[in-house]
C-alpha cells in the first residue's frame, strides 16, 4: 500500500498543481486577473452578497391581482358578446372567481349560452406541456341566470405565464441599471428570485421592481367638476384618479384607454429646452402613432391624461395635433426619476403586481469588513491548528500541515471552477473543514502508533494504519456529507453556501488523507528508511489510559436525561430568541456617520413611528447599531413600508449597512424547512449507520445525536443568542460532527467485538473508548481552536453560528463517550455472547499493547 507507481504519483501531484493553478487568480484583484495571459485561468470565486454587498429580493406574483384582472376581462367579454348578439341582460357582476349575468328574455337564454360558449373553449397549456386546459366553465344554476367560473387550473396557468413574462420584464429593467452579473430566476410556481451583487442603492431597485409600469393615455372627463364627482357619483364611464404631486391632485378620467403603453417603442430621459426641467420623451410604433395622432387631432383644446399605474403623471391640454408619433411626459421629475421612468417604459409593463416577501441587502462596506474578518479568522485559526499539529506530532505534524494546505487550495479551486458562491457561512465551512481534516490525519497517525506498539515493524504499521483507518474515516465523513447534502437541498441562500463548502471540504479531505498524506509518508519512508516513528510533544505527555467510563454511565445517563428534559421544558415555556427568519419582521444594521451612535435618540425617534416592538442595541463597535422591528400585521407589503419609514427617518445621520426583511409568508416556510431538514438528516444518517453497523449502533447514534440537538436548543434558550437560519445550519453541522465522533468510537467497538468475543461488554467499550481517547481529544481541540478563532475574529454576523458550533463540538464529544456507547449496553448488543451478570462488571480493561 506504500508503493506508488509513477503514474499515480504524477496524477496526485497533477491534481494539487491544477488546484493551485485554478485557485491562483483569487489572490489577485479583478483587474489583475482580467489581464492574465490567455493560457492562464482568470475566473475567481463568486462572492456571496454578504461578502461583496448587494441585494437579494424574493418577489411573489400576486395571485389575486391575476384573478381580479381575469374577472374584469371576462365580465367585459360577456358584456361585449351579449351586446353584439343583441341579447338583453341585467345584473352583470363579478365576485371571487365567478361572473354572473341574468338574461332578460328566457327564450333567448339558449342563444346567450351559445354566444358565450367561446369563452369556455380549451386553451393550449404550452408547447412543452402538450395538453389543453379550460379557463372558464359555464353553467345555468337557475333559469335565465348564467354563471361563468374561473377554474383554479386556469388561474394557475395565468399565474405561471405572468411569472415567465415578469422575469423578462424584471431582467430588462435590471439590465438598464448597468449592474454586473445579476441573477434572475424562477423559484417555485409564483416567485422570482432577484440577486444583484454590488448594488449601492437597493431602494431604487425595489422602486423599479414594485411598479407594474402600466402606461395608458386617457381623455379627461370635463362633463362635470372633479369635486362634484368625488362628493356624488361620477359617470359610469369615468373614475377619479390622483396625481403624483404632493399633495395629490384629483382628476376625473375616462376609463376608456385611448392609447396603450404597449405601443411604445422607445422612451428616453431628457430636458425640456424651454424650462430645462427633466422630462421623458417617448415614441410609438406605427399603429400607436396613428391612434395617438387621431386622438390629438379630434380633441384639440381638451386635457389628455398620461396615467402610470393608476396615477396621473401629467394631464396637459392638447394644443395641436401630434402626428409624428412622439411626445413627452413632464411632471416635476428629478433627473433620477426621469431616468427610472424611462427604464420602466422601455422594459415594458409587468402583467401583475410583484410583492417583496423577502429582502436581504448588504452594503459594500459591510461586505468588505466581512471579508476582512473572515480572512483574519481563517488565518488565525489556521495558525492555531498548524502550530498545534507541529507541536503534537513533530515531523508527521508537518506532513499533516502540507496536506491541510493542499486541502484548502483544492477547496478554493473547486469553488472557483464550479462557480459556487462563497458566503460568510461558507468561510465558516472552510474553517470547520480545517478542523475536521486534521481528524483524518490524527486517526491515521494514532492507528500507526497503535500498530507499532503492538509489535509490527514501522513499514507494516504505516501500511496497516492507513488501511484500517480508511473505513473509519469514510464512515465518519459520509455521515457529515449526508447532513451537508440535505442542508443544500432544503436550505437557501448563505446556508446553501455553507453546505456546498462543507461538502467539497469533505471530498477533498478524504482525497488528501489517502493520497497526498500517504504519498508523503511513503516518500519519507523510501528516502530515510526510518526505524522508529518521529516523536512530538504528544509522545512525551501521553500514556495508556484505563479510565472506567462505563462505571459512571448511570450517573451520566441521569444527568443528560435531566438536562434534556430541562431543555425541552425551557423550550416550551421560555420564548427562544427567534430571528426574523422564523418570526418575520425587519432587521437593520446601521453605522453612524459620527464617531458614536446615539442609541437613545434612535429609540426615541423610532418609538414615534408606531412600528410596534422595536429593539435597538449596539452591535460590535460604538458606531454600529442593530435595529429589530417586529412583524407587521399588514402582511408582506407592510414590512416594506417599515424599511422605507425608518430609512427616511435615519438616513441623514446613519449609513444602512445591512437590511433584512422577511415577510410572514417566507418566515413560516423557513421554519418548516428547518424542522424538516433536521428530521430528514437524522433519518438518512440512521439508515446509513443501520446499513453499515447493527441496529443497536444506529439507535445509539440517533439517541446521542438527539441529545446533542436538544441540549444545543437548550443553550440557545438559556443564553438568549438569536436563533436564525444560520443556526439551523449549525445544528445540522453539529449532527454531522457528533455522528463523526460517535462513528469513530463505534468502529473501534465493532473491531474489538471481533477480537475479544468473550470480554464483558462494559469492559470492551471502556477499552475502545480509551484506545480512541487521544484521537477524540485532539480532534475536538483542533476543531475548537478553529471555531474559537472564528468566534473571536469572524464578526458579529456569524457569532451566533459559531457559538452554537463551539457548544456542539463540546457536547458532541461528551455524548460519543457517555451517551452513544452506554446505549449499546442498554439495548443488549449481542446478548448471547455475554453473561447476564457481566453488565455490572467494571474491572479495568487490559491493555492491548
Amino acid at each position: 500500500m506504500l508503493y506508488f507507481s509513477r503514474w499515480k504519483t504524477v496524477l496526485i501531484w497533477l491534481a494539487v498543481v491544477l488546484a493551485a493553478f485554478f485557485a491562483f487568480p483569487n489572490l489577485l484583484t479583478k483587474d489583475e486577473a482580467a489581464n492574465l495571459p490567455e493560457f492562464m485561468p482568470s475566473q475567481q470565486m463568486t462572492l456571496g452578497l454578504d461578502l461583496q454587498g448587494g441585494s437579494h429580493i424574493l418577489l411573489q406574483v400576486d395571485r389575486q391581482d391575476i384573478v381580479k384582472e381575469r374577472l374584469e376581462s371576462t365580465a367585459d367579454e360577456v358584456r361585449r358578446t351579449l351586446r353584439a348578439a343583441g341579447i338583453g341582460y341585467t345584473g352583470l357582476s363579478g365576485t371571487g372567481q365567478v361572473v354572473q349575468v341574468r338574461i332578460r328574455d328566457e327564450s333567448r337564454t339558449g342563444e346567450a349560452k351559445e354566444a358565450l360558449s367561446d369563452l369556455t373553449d380549451p386553451v393550449s397549456s404550452g408547447l412543452f406541456a402538450g395538453g389543453t386546459l379550460r379557463e372558464v366553465t359555464l353553467e345555468e344554476p337557475q333559469p335565465q341566470l348564467l354563471r361563468l367560473t374561473l377554474t383554479d387550473e386556469g388561474v394557475d396557468y395565468r399565474v405561471s405565464n405572468a411569472v415567465s413574462q415578469s422575469i423578462e420584464v424584471v431582467r430588462r429593467r435590471i439590465d438598464e441599471l448597468g449592474t454586473t452579473e445579476p441573477i434572475i430566476q424562477r423559484q417555485g410556481d409564483n416567485r422570482i428570485l432577484v440577486q444583484v451583487p454590488g448594488l449601492d442603492d437597493p431602494q431604487r431597485l425595489k422602486d423599479l421592481l414594485n411598479q407594474t409600469a402600466k402606461l395608458t393615455f386617457h381623455l379627461v372627463d370635463t362633463s362635470m367638476p372633479v369635486q362634484e364627482a368625488m362628493d356624488g357619483r361620477p359617470p359610469a364611464s369615468s373614475e377619479v384618479l390622483y396625481s403624483t404631486d404632493d399633495p395629490p391632485v384629483p382628476y376625473l378620467i375616462r376609463k376608456a384607454v385611448e392609447v396603450s403603453g404597449e405601443s411604445l417603442t422607445d422612451a428616453q430621459a431628457g430636458f425640456d429646452q424651454r424650462t430645462n426641467e427633466p422630462i421623458v420623451t417617448f415614441k410609438f410604433d406605427t399603429k400607436g402613432a396613428q391612434r395617438f395622432g387621431q386622438i390629438t387631432q379630434q380633441n384639440v383644446g381638451l386635457p389628455f391624461a398620461i396615467v402610470l399605474d393608476d396615477q396621473v403623471i401629467s394631464a396637459p391640454v392638447i394644443r395641436e395635433p401630434i402626428l409624428g408619433g412622439t411626445g413627452q411626459i413632464s411632471g416635476s421629475f428629478s433627473v433620477q426619476g426621469a431616468n427610472d421612468l424611462a427604464i420602466l417604459l422601455r422594459a415594458g409593463a409587468l402583467p401583475a403586481t410583484l410583492t417583496v416577501i423577502e429582502e436581504r441587502t448588504v452594503g459594500p462596506g459591510l461586505g468588505a469588513d466581512s471579508i476582512a474578518a473572515g480572512e483574519i479568522a481563517g488565518v488565525i485559526g489556521a495558525i492555531f491548528v498548524v502550530g498545534f499539529m507541529l507541536v503534537a506530532y513533530g515531523f508527521l505534524g508537518l506532513v499533516a500541515n502540507v496536506a491541510l494546505i493542499a486541502n484548502v487550495i483544492m477547496i478554493i479551486a473547486l469553488l472557483t471552477v464550479l462557480g459556487a458562491t462563497l458566503t460568510l457561512p461558507g468561510i465558516a465551512g472552510i474553517v470547520l473543514t480545517v478542523g475536521m481534516a486534521v481528524d483524518s490525519n490524527v486517526l491515521i497517525y494514532e492507528r500507526i502508533r497503535e500498530e507499532h506498539k503492538a509489535g509490527r515493524s514501522l513499514i507494516q504499521s504505516i501500511d496497516v494504519g492507513f488501511s484500517r483507518a480508511f473505513a473509519t474515516i469514510l464512515d465518519a465523513n459520509i455521515t457529515t456529507l449526508i447532513a451537508a447534502v440535505i442542508l443544500f437541498y432544503l436550505g437557501s441562500g448563505p446556508v446553501r453556501g455553507f453546505a456546498i463548502t462543507l461538502a467539497i471540504g469533505i471530498v477533498t479531505t478524504v482525497f488528501t488523507a489517502f493520497t497526498l498524506t500517504r504519498w508523503l509518508v511513503a516518500e519519507w519512508v523510501r528516502r530515510r528508511r526510518p526505524k522508529v516513528l518521529p516523536r512530538g510533544l504528544l509522545d512525551r505527555l501521553k500514556g495508556d489510559t484505563r479510565i472506567r467510563f462505563m462505571g459512571i454511565r448511570r450517573f451520566t445517563f441521569m444527568t443528560s436525561a435531566a438536562l434534556s428534559v430541562a431543555s425541552m421544558v425551557l423550550f416550551a415555556t421560555v420564548n427562544m430568541n427567534y430571528g426574523i427568519d422564523f418570526k418575520g419582521g425587519s432587521m437593520i444594521e446601521l453605522q453612524s456617520k459620527a464617531e458614536q451612535a446615539d442609541i437613545g435618540d434612535i429609540r426615541a425617534r423610532l418609538s414615534e413611528l408606531n412600528l410596534g416592538d422595536v429593539q435597538v442595541q449596539e452591535f460590535g463597535s460604538p458606531r454600529e447599531v442593530l435595529i429589530r422591528v417586529q412583524a407587521q400585521d399588514g402582511g408582506d407589503n407592510a414590512e416594506q413600508s417599515v424599511i422605507t419609514t425608518i430609512r427616511s427617518e435615519l438616513e441623514d445621520a446613519y449609513d444602512f449597512r445591512r437590511v433584512e426583511v422577511v415577510g410572514p409568508t417566507v418566515s413560516g416556510e423557513l421554519a418548516r424547512a428547518g424542522t424538516i431538514a433536521v428530521i430528514a438528516a437524522l433519518m438518512a444518517i440512521l439508515v446509513y449507520i443501520w446499513f453499515r453497523f447493527e441496529w443497536q449502533f444506529a439507535l445509539g447514534a440517533i439517541v446521542a445525536t438527539l441529545h446533542d440537538v436538544v441540549l444545543t436548543i437548550g443553550i440557545f434558550v438559556i443564553s438568549g443568542v438569536e436563533f436564525n437560519l444560520s443556526s439551523i445550519a449549525a445544528v445540522l453541522t453539529i449532527v454531522g460532527y457528533s455522528l463523526n465522533d460517535t462513528v469513530v468510537v463505534y468502529d473501534r467497538v465493532r473491531e474489538n467485538l471481533r477480537r475479544y468475543k468473550k470480554k464483558p461488554l462494559p469492559e470492551l467499550i471502556d477499552l475502545s473508548i480509551n484506545q480512541m481517547l487521544t484521537r477524540t481529544i485532539l480532534t475536538s481541540l483542533t476543531t475548537l481552536l478553529a471555531l474559537v478563532a472564528l468566534y473571536a475574529f469572524g464578526g458579529e454576523v456569524i457569532r451566533s453560528f459559531t457559538f452554537a458550533m463551539i457548544f456542539g463540538v463540546a457536547v458532541g464529544t461528551y455524548s460519543s463517550i457517555f451517551i452513544a456507547a452506554p446505549v449499546l449496553i442498554l439495548f443488549k448488543l449481542r446478548p448471547d455472547a455475554f453473561d447476564d451478570a457481566a453488565d455490572d462488571k467494571t474491572a479495568p480493561a487490559k491493555s492491548t499493547a
